[in-house]
């Protein structure tokens, strides 16, 4: 059994998991957005605040690894972690942006689909974090984020086929083209956070 002369900061688990609970925030906005982008005027506001939102935990984190002496598991995984979920939410903020910038006003097929499974995936990452501080039971939310991963990498694909097989203008192609590869790359970014999750796991069995 180990002894600690210090306890550990416990200080990080609650920051992660309102990380986590401002991705769901925006990931709803960004629903809303792929729905109505008519209304990307009056909702793009809330994506800014949630972006903003989001650094600010990422300064807290930061300013917690520098004076924290015992952490709950290893800095760099900590800082990853965090790292992980803020980009996420610079991607959805970028996808919500691109549709008020790129003055769309009629939703694309496939879009509000990728917008329905990045809030799943954002879902289900407060549940990981919600599940971090013991460590336990996370293999179903760590399979939950890889088949929604999957599932968007095919509404992706597919998505671009579309925007790509002659139906559409070319700048239309390019507006849209934007959007999606940003809602990717958030997806993405919330599975490299759930992989890193399951690492520490690992770590500290």
């Amino acid at each position: 059994m180990k002894f600690r002369l210090m306890p550990r900061d416990e200080g990080f688990y609650p920051l992660f998991r309102q990380a986590a609970e401002n991705s769901v925030a925006c990931s709803q906005v960004l629903r809303d957005l792929a729905t109505r982008p008519a209304d990307a005027a009056d909702l793009v506001d809330k994506l800014i605040e949630g972006e903003h939102r989001g650094d600010d935990l990422v300064k807290a984190m930061k300013q917690r690894l520098d004076t924290s002496i015992v952490t709950p598991f290893d800095r760099e995984d900590i800082l990853a972690l965090t790292e992980g979920i803020d980009h996420a939410v610079d991607e959805i903020r970028a996808a919500g942006e691109f549709i008020h910038l790129h003055h769309i006003t009629e939703p694309l097929e496939g879009v509000s689909e990728m917008a329905d499974i990045l809030h799943d995936t954002a879902e289900a990452m407060v549940r990981l974090m919600e599940k971090l501080p013991k460590l336990r039971d996370l293999q179903h939310e760590l399979d939950k984020i890889d088949q929604l991963e999957s599932r968007g990498d095919d509404v992706y694909r597919r998505t671009m086929a579309h925007l790509f097989s002659g139906e559409f203008k070319a700048f239309t192609v390019l507006r849209w083209k934007d959007i999606v590869e940003s809602m990717e790359s958030a997806l993405n970014s919330f599975e490299k956070a759930s992989d890193i999750v399951a690492s520490i796991a690992v770590k500290h069995a």
